[in-house]
């Protein structure tokens, strides 16, 4: 008969049994910090310095399983905060246990303590048991990720001609403001010499040249015709 799961709270000693389990699942050709059990152990209590949760599911005083939990804040499409599950894992060995569930079960007391009103987890593309065994818990496709390493997108930028960012600082407002500023004092010394020379300093009406000119064309096309003939 098999023991029961337990799930609960990672301790300092089961880090390194969730970063065994969680780097001998790594696929081929991920990169080298995602089969090293010492990377990973770094990556775990990064994760746990930030707020982040580590839940394990032990069997037998193994830990056969493991699922990374955080809360997210509220952002722009949701005024409540929610809960992302980064990653969850079950050992080959303990699959179809009850352990997955047993796992995402331990969530709802977190989602509740949170406020959250959504849980979010995002499997790897490929992984299908997985894909298929959330939605059998009635987990609903929603926007996909995507990621760029800083550098990669800098030298992509760069490779594409695009600007970069332009921070407007204080200072540039200001000195904009004194430009404007100098620009208006300018014009206003200048209609005032303007006005001192008896020069007109307003909108000037140009009606009358229109007329004038309008007649002066018509008389100069009767001119011609009266030539032509």
């Amino acid at each position: 008969m098999r023991a029961a799961v337990v799930v609960r709270s990672a301790t300092e000693d089961d880090l390194l049994e969730v970063a065994e389990l969680a780097a001998s699942a790594a696929p081929d050709g991920t990169t080298t910090a995602a089969a090293d059990p010492g990377r990973l152990c770094e990556h775990l209590s990064v994760l746990l310095a930030a707020g982040g949760e580590v839940l394990v599911a032990v069997e037998d005083d193994a830990v056969v399983g493991f699922l990374l939990v955080r809360v997210l804040e509220p952002h722009l499409y949701s005024t409540a905060p929610s809960l992302y599950v980064d990653a969850i894992l079950v050992a080959p060995r303990a699959r179809r246990h009850g352990a997955g569930r047993a796992l995402l079960g331990s969530t709802l007391g977190l989602a509740t303590a949170a406020g959250a009103e959504s849980i979010y987890c995002a499997p790897a593309p490929g992984a299908r048991e997985m894909h298929r065994f959330l939605a059998r818990l009635g987990f609903a496709p929603a926007a996909g990720h995507r990621v760029v390493a800083v550098p990669v997108l800098e030298r992509r930028l760069a490779q594409g001609g695009a600007p970069g960012a332009t921070v407007v600082r204080r200072r540039d407002g200001r000195r904009r403001r004194d430009a404007t500023r100098a620009a208006i004092e300018d014009l206003v010394a200048r209609r005032r010499r303007a006005r001192e020379a008896g020069l007109p300093t307003g909108p000037v009406d140009l009606r009358a040249f229109q007329v004038e000119h309008a007649a002066a064309e018509a008389a100069r096309g009767a001119e011609q015709t009266s030539n032509a003939s």
